[in-house]
């Protein structure tokens, strides 16, 4: 089960008139590798990272405990197997070490703002990353460090979105917050339907039976099984991970009911 947030009182009590404290203690931020790639449309923009490391900075300095999975569909998707006459396992693969190079560029970015890191990778390459293990995770979490799950679940067939769902309940998160280029999400494609809905919240089933694009069906039966609330929000806009994080409407959820 995932780790308790903070409590009502302790978000709200302000006796010394400080900030108040992050809804989340410990979360789980789902990045694509779109994300990385900025307005040139592939590969890893360097302004664009460094965008993102500094929002996961501000994020961290809030005492937050902060894992990230990492995709890699900016150098090479799964998908494109089949136009590449490439085995879909090996594609998978493919797509695997797409993602450890992000994390290692996400790496690199963060340490430049003076945030501690570690990366591990779902897939043994110790020159590299560390690798996966749980409570070895948990700890430099504890530690305050940035931990950057690379390489998905080790594993062909499963999505990055299936390996974020999976780390959450494994480090026992509060929350999974996927970042995407809309504000949330919509019964159709925003970007190509005029007028599309958005929902503020909906459930684990919604997503199932109305096939909305959250995340892949197994991501989504698995945070279902486990009651894990997923915050899905537009990272183009400044501030939204700083904003979910402290409980601030943004985006939108998905949660049991």
């Amino acid at each position: 089960m995932p780790a308790e947030s903070m409590s009502k009182d302790e978000r709200t009590s302000n006796p010394t008139g400080a900030s108040p404290a992050p809804l989340y203690k410990r979360i789980v931020l789902k990045l694509s590798g779109e994300s990385f790639q900025g307005v040139q449309g592939f590969g890893i923009d360097a302004e664009t990272v460094h965008s993102i490391a500094r929002e996961v900075k501000g994020v961290s300095d809030l005492g937050v405990q902060m894992a990230i999975i990492v995709g890699g569909g900016n150098i090479f998707r799964g998908t494109r197997q089949k136009s590449l006459s490439i085995d879909r396992a090996t594609g998978d693969y493919m797509g695997m070490l797409a993602t450890v190079i992000n994390g290692l560029a996400l790496q690199d970015a963060l340490e430049k703002q003076g945030v501690v890191t570690r990366l591990l990778s779902a897939i043994d390459m110790a020159q590299v990353a560390e690798p996966f293990i749980r409570r070895r995770a948990m700890r430099h979490l504890e530690k305050g460090r940035v931990v950057i799950f690379a390489a998905g679940t080790g594993n062909p067939y499963f999505s990055t979105d299936t390996a974020a769902a999976l780390r959450a309940m494994e480090i026992k998160a509060n929350v999974i917050l996927k970042a995407t280029r809309v504000d949330g999400i919509y019964d159709a494609d925003p970007e190509k339907v005029p007028g599309a809905k958005m929902f503020e919240r909906v459930t684990y089933l919604d997503v199932i039976q109305k096939s909305l694009a959250v995340m892949d069906s197994t991501a989504i039966s698995l945070c279902m099984d486990n009651r894990m609330p997923i915050i899905v929000f537009n990272m183009n806009q400044p501030g939204n991970i700083r904003r979910a994080v402290m409980g601030e409407k943004v985006g939108s959820t998905v949660t049991a009911e």
